[in-house]
């Protein structure tokens, strides 16, 4: 599913609980259906960053030289696969159509890590976690790409509810998901995440996020 379809489920109840991009919770946040419940913590980090990639044996050297190519995001909603760009694109005074010779959604950080690899766009913009645990389990793949820019430091995806959820399913969720670590079944699921463990966060983790979207989408 794409992250407009999660965050629709969330919104009319279909679901409780999400673990949704950034993007995605800061615009269910503004519309008043999503709420902060948990973070993971990865690599005793609650942050990740947006990576532009391309292939190994390109000449590419920085985003600019991306011009006129082809670019691939994952989903109109994702941070790191989307918005990072079109913000950074918006500072040049350039937008996605008038920078790209083409774009394309693949919906999924995977997807588009391949499609670089493969030649079928000259570059892509992902998630850290998605990426360095990608090249992680496959070095093939990781040796056939190239990190020519990182961003600061985000929020990390957040675990996300509904504000309306009853308060003592609300409380339940978070405890079981605050204490997984500490238990053998528990912390067997978070490696399967590469999660380290569940912890409390601040909405303001997210503020650099709704600034973007903020101004990319016209919010007041």
């Amino acid at each position: 599913p794409t992250y407009a379809e999660i965050n629709e489920l969330l919104r009319t109840g279909q679901a409780d609980v999400g673990f949704i991009c950034g993007g995605a919770f800061v615009e269910g946040e503004r519309e008043g259906y999503l709420e902060l419940l948990v973070v993971p913590e990865i690599n005793g980090l609650t942050t990740y960053q947006a990576l532009i990639i391309v292939p190994a044996d390109s000449p590419y050297r920085r985003f600019e030289d991306l011009r006129g190519r082809r670019f691939a995001f994952t989903d109109p909603l994702s941070n790191s696969g989307r918005l990072y760009v079109q913000y950074r694109l918006a500072q040049m005074g350039e937008t996605p159509e008038s920078f790209f010779q083409e774009s394309i959604y693949t919906y999924s950080h995977d997807n588009s890590i391949r499609a670089v690899a493969q030649g079928i766009v000259d570059g892509a913009t992902v998630d850290s976690l998605v990426f360095d645990a990608l090249v992680r389990s496959e070095p093939d793949l990781g040796a056939r790409l190239r990190v020519i820019e990182r961003s600061r430091p985000f929020g990390i995806p957040p675990v996300v509810v509904h504000p309306n959820l009853d308060p003592a399913l609300k409380a339940a969720v978070r405890q079981a998901l605050l204490t997984m670590h500490q238990d053998p079944q528990g912390r067997q699921a978070l490696a399967v995440l590469h999660v380290d463990r569940f912890v409390l966060s601040d909405p303001a983790a997210y503020a650099e996020i709704r600034q973007m979207a903020a101004q990319l989408r016209g919010w007041k």
